[in-house]
């Protein structure tokens, strides 16, 4: 049997991927999710709590970690965290926010990054963007530059640069590549409906969501690597 967590994601798409997989191979594969809110879909296969409170020593073979809190971890929202040099104050900062409530953020980040890549898990995969110098400097030694993929690589059609941290899975490869629109039509203005969504209360979790297309595509190259990988362990 393979055991795989899907971490920090409430939506259930990439559960619902790596369950829906197993179906169509007819594979044994116990597939949890867990987040601080509840499942979306009300699945009694999602644990709400900390990814950091145990759960990830609980003997998984696929670690999959959807959207752990990368605000102040990527290189796009450096400015907010420091002026020139390092942990200096900033020209600006967010209405509302401190330099130390930015900095309690960062933390968090880190945090939740570090404890998750080095859970004794063998097959992990961490969503996150290309991380800015300050998490860089932060971040465990071994770990990879991380592996960019786009959702219309997979038949979906929208532009959201997505990175993945990769530990003994491969590079996700294209499934249905689309051809792109010309640049300011109007097909390319709705692929760049996420860049594009209006400020609101539910912006970064409508932002944050998984493509499912790319996720039916992890779930099937990933499964197959790991449960190829139990097999010459047992073999072996």
């Amino acid at each position: 049997m393979l055991k795989a967590l899907v971490a920090c994601e409430e939506s259930g798409i990439a559960r619902r991927a790596l369950e829906a997989h197993a179906a169509r191979i007819g594979a044994d594969i116990d597939v949890w999710s867990c987040d601080l809110l509840p499942a979306e879909d009300r699945s009694n296969r999602h644990i709400v709590c900390d990814v950091r409170d145990g759960i990830l020593n609980e003997g998984w073979d696929l670690l999959v970690v959807m959207h752990p809190p990368c605000t102040r971890l990527c290189r796009s929202g450096r400015r907010w965290m420091s002026g020139p040099g390092k942990w200096t104050q900033p020209k600006l900062l967010p209405k509302g926010r401190t330099l130390q409530s930015m900095r309690d953020e960062f933390e968090l980040g880190v945090d939740v990054f570090t404890a998750c890549w080095t859970a004794p898990i063998a097959h992990v995969a961490i969503e996150n963007p290309v991380m800015n110098d300050l998490a860089k400097e932060r971040m465990p030694h071994d770990l990879p530059a991380p592996h960019m993929t786009q959702p219309f690589w997979f038949g979906d059609p929208t532009y959201k640069q997505t990175g993945w941290y990769l530990r003994d899975l491969p590079e996700l490869q294209e499934t249905d590549r689309l051809i792109e629109p010309e640049r300011d039509s109007d097909e390319w203005k709705r692929w760049n409906r996420i860049h594009r969504m209006p400020p609101g209360p539910n912006r970064a979790k409508q932002r944050s969501r998984s493509s499912v297309e790319m996720m039916t595509a992890a779930a099937a190259q990933w499964t197959n690597h790991v449960l190829q990988d139990i097999e010459q362990r047992k073999a072996a």
